[in-house]
C-alpha cells in the first residue's frame, strides 16, 4: 500500500498523505519526474522528495522504491478535483429530518461499481466522499472504499458512526486510513438520540463507534445536527466533542428531500431557523461532481435534475456536467418577476427543491417577504 499519493489537482500538482492534512505543492516538471520514475520499479525516490516527506509528516521515504511508497495519478483530460459518491440511499435510522426521502437498499452490483469507480479515478478527483444513506451498512462498503484507496483518492467517510466499532470495518479503516470521518451526531441523552433516529439503542451504537474510532487514532470530525427534538442538548453535544478534541460543525438547516418533499420541514428548529449564508457561486459540475447509488453523475448532491451514466458513457457522461451547471445556476424557476432578483444570493438547485415542497419563503430566500 502507498504511503503518499502525487497528484495533479485542478490546475496545480501536489503530494498529500491519506490520512493527514497540509500537502506539498510541487511544479509540472517535478511531478513528471515522479510520473516517469514510477513506472521504473526499481526507482528510488527523489532527494527533494524524501526531504519535503520528512519535513512535512516526518516520513521516512528511503525504505523502499517510490512504485511502492508513492502512488502517482495519471492526469485526467478532464481534471476534476473532488467528487462524492452516495453508495446507497439505505440507512439503520429513521431521522424524520434526512433529505433523502425513501430510504431503500438499491443501487449497482460490483462490476459496474467497479467500473464507475475507474470512471471517477480517470476524472481527475483525488478528493473522494463516500456517503448515503448510512455507506457503513452497505454489503459492498468494504469492495468500493479499498477500491478508490487504492486508485489514490483521499477518502473522507461520512456516516452515523454505529458501525465504526464493527471489525469489519474498523479493520479496514486502520489498514487504510482515511482523510476525515464525519460522524452526524443526534443527541447527547439515549433518549433524545433514540427518539431522533427513531430506532432504540441507536446511541448505544454510536458511542461504541466514536470509542473505538477514537481509541484507534482516526481521524473523527461531527455534525451536529439541530432539530426541534435534540436543540435543547446542544451544548452537551458540544460537550462530548471538546472532551474528545474532535472538531464539530453545528448543522442546522433542514432541508427538503431531494425530490421535494416537504415531510422534512417540520424537524426544523425555530431556534435555529435564521438566515441562510449568501450563496456566492460554487465548482458544482465544473470542479467536482456527484454520484448517485445507480451510478449516475450530477452537478451535486442537490441538483439532481439531469444526471448522467458513468456506466453506459463513462468521461463522456462528466462533459455533460457544465453546461448544465451553468443552465441550473442561471434559471429562476418559481422566483419569475422577484424585482430582486438581480441581487438574489441563493443556490438555484437548492431554492427549487424549496419551492417544490412549498416551504414558506424565508427559509430559502434572504429577501423574506420582501
Amino acid at each position: 500500500m502507498h504511503t503518499l499519493i502525487a497528484s495533479p489537482f485542478l490546475t496545480d500538482f501536489v503530494v498529500v498523505k491519506p490520512d493527514a492534512q497540509g500537502a506539498v505543492q510541487i511544479g509540472s516538471d517535478l511531478f513528471d519526474e515522479l510520473l516517469v520514475a514510477s513506472s521504473r520499479p526499481d526507482a528510488s525516490c527523489p532527494q527533494w522528495l524524501v526531504d519535503a516527506a520528512r519535513k512535512r509528516w516526518d516520513l521516512d521515504l528511503t525504505s523502499g522504491p517510490l512504485a511502492q511508497l508513492v502512488k502517482v495519478r495519471e492526469p485526467s483530460p478532464l481534471g476534476y478535483g473532488r467528487a462524492s459518491y452516495e453508495v446507497n440511499l439505505g440507512c439503520n435510522y429513521k431521522c424524520p429530518h434526512c433529505y433523502l426521502g425513501t430510504k431503500t437498499f438499491e443501487g449497482l452490483a460490483w462490476p459496474e461499481r467497479e467500473q464507475m469507480l475507474h470512471t471517477v479515478r480517470d476524472s481527475g478527483a483525488l478528493w473522494f466522499q463516500i456517503t448515503g444513506g448510512e455507506p457503513t451498512v452497505d454489503k459492498l462498503f468494504p469492495q468500493v472504499y479499498t477500491t478508490a484507496w487504492d486508485f489514490g483518492m483521499m477518502i473522507t467517510l461520512s456516516t452515523n458512526g454505529s458501525a465504526l466499532h464493527a471489525p469489519r470495518i474498523l479493520d479496514l479503516l486502520t489498514e487504510r486510513r482515511p482523510y476525515r470521518i464525519t460522524v452526524s451526531v443526534y443527541g447527547a441523552s439515549a433518549s433524545v438520540y433514540d427518539e431522533v433516529t427513531q430506532r432504540s439503542g441507536s446511541h448505544e451504537l454510536f458511542r461504541k463507534g466514536i470509542k473505538a474510532a477514537h481509541e484507534n487514532g482516526l481521524p473523527l470530525r461531527f455534525n451536529l445536527v439541530m432539530t426541534d427534538r435534540n436543540a435543547h442538548e446542544l451544548d452537551e453535544m458540544k460537550a462530548f466533542a471538546e472532551d474528545l478534541g474532535v472538531s464539530y460543525h453545528v448543522y442546522s438547516k433542514i432541508s427538503p428531500t431531494i425530490y421535494g418533499g416537504a415531510e422534512t420541514l417540520p424537524s426544523q428548529s425555530s431556534e435555529f431557523l435564521h438566515t441562510r449564508k449568501p450563496f456566492t457561486g460554487c465548482g458544482a459540475g465544473h470542479t467536482h461532481f456527484h454520484v448517485d447509488p445507480f451510478g449516475l453523475a450530477s452537478i451535486c448532491k442537490v441538483g439532481r435534475d439531469a444526471q448522467f451514466s458513468l456506466v453506459e458513457k463513462g468521461l463522456d457522461a462528466l462533459r455533460e456536467l457544465a453546461g448544465v451547471a451553468d443552465s441550473l445556476m442561471g434559471r429562476t424557476g418559481g422566483c419569475s418577476g422577484c424585482k430582486l432578483s438581480g441581487s438574489c444570493f441563493t443556490c438555484r438547485p437548492l431554492a427549487k427543491l424549496y419551492q417544490t415542497a412549498n416551504a414558506p419563503l424565508e427559509r430559502y430566500c434572504q429577501h423574506g417577504g420582501r
